[in-house]
């Protein structure tokens, strides 16, 4: 599939630009299709292009010492990755892996980076997402830190709920508690995970086995916290009570 300025400008980050921009970056820009477990990105290479996802889910991963997988973030449709390579000439520092069937827009970094030299709101987005990444992995590394197994895993699904459910939550709940009175609609308001990682995908983000990951998911579906729509949809029924696990007021 070619790659059109028309499907650049799909990408946040590319669509300010004008199309006279976008064209010069289409015709130096190539599409890619990866099945689940191919790499998009390896550790160690001197990557010359930003990958730009426009189908599919990948995930960051690097590998410890001794051999075990570690899942860093994840890189969900119109998002972008290998973003460094903008700023340093240094090689990659970890891999980037297509967790489902994906296709990716690779741009090349020379041209990209002229781009942002000249347009300022490009490298205020870009600086935003490097600032974004940092504290996705500070948060990830001191989720490793918890004690409880439960609270790792209900903590990493609370950081997968959208930014908006989770801040319509807080606001019925300083409502709730203003008034000194329960609202029934916090107990049970529910949310949805679109196209969540698979019990393995959680289990190298919190560093545990996915035999364990999958006995909390049993445990949180026999309380009705939370069930399965078919693969592409995990429903939250009751986000207080996974709050509260994910922060340890209350115990799974």
């Amino acid at each position: 599939m070619e790659v059109t300025p028309e499907l650049l400008s799909a990408f946040p980050l590319l669509k300010p630009l004008p199309k006279a921009v976008l064209t010069d970056l289409a015709k130096c820009s190539s599409m890619r299709k990866f099945s689940r477990r191919g790499i998009v990105l390896e550790a160690g290479e001197a990557e010359r292009s930003t990958c730009f996802l426009f189908e599919g889910r990948l995930q960051g991963v690097d590998f410890t010492i001794d051999g075990r997988e570690v899942g860093l973030y994840f890189v969900e449709p119109s998002d972008f990755c290998g973003e460094l390579a903008l700023f340093d000439a240094k090689p990659q520092s970890e891999f980037v892996i297509a967790l489902t069937a994906a296709v990716v827009v690779f741009v090349p970094v020379k041209e990209l980076q002229q781009v942002m030299l000249k347009t300022p709101a490009i490298m205020g987005v870009v600086g935003n997402k490097l600032a974004s990444r940092i504290r996705q992995m500070t948060f990830q590394r001191s989720l490793l830190g918890l004690p409880s197994i439960g609270q790792r895993v209900c903590c990493q699904l609370w950081h997968l709920i959208p930014e908006g459910e989770k801040q319509k939550f807080s606001g019925l709940k300083a409502s709730s508690d203003e008034n000194h009175e329960t609202n029934p609609e916090t107990d049970s308001k529910e949310t949805v995970i679109n196209n969540p990682p698979t019990h393995m995908e959680i289990a190298i983000m919190v560093n545990v086995s996915r035999e364990t990951v999958t006995r909390v998911f049993q445990s949180l579906q026999n309380r009705q916290i939370v069930r399965r729509d078919g693969p592409a949809k995990l429903i939250v029924n009751k986000l207080d009570t996974l709050q509260k696990f994910a922060e340890g007021t209350e115990e799974l």
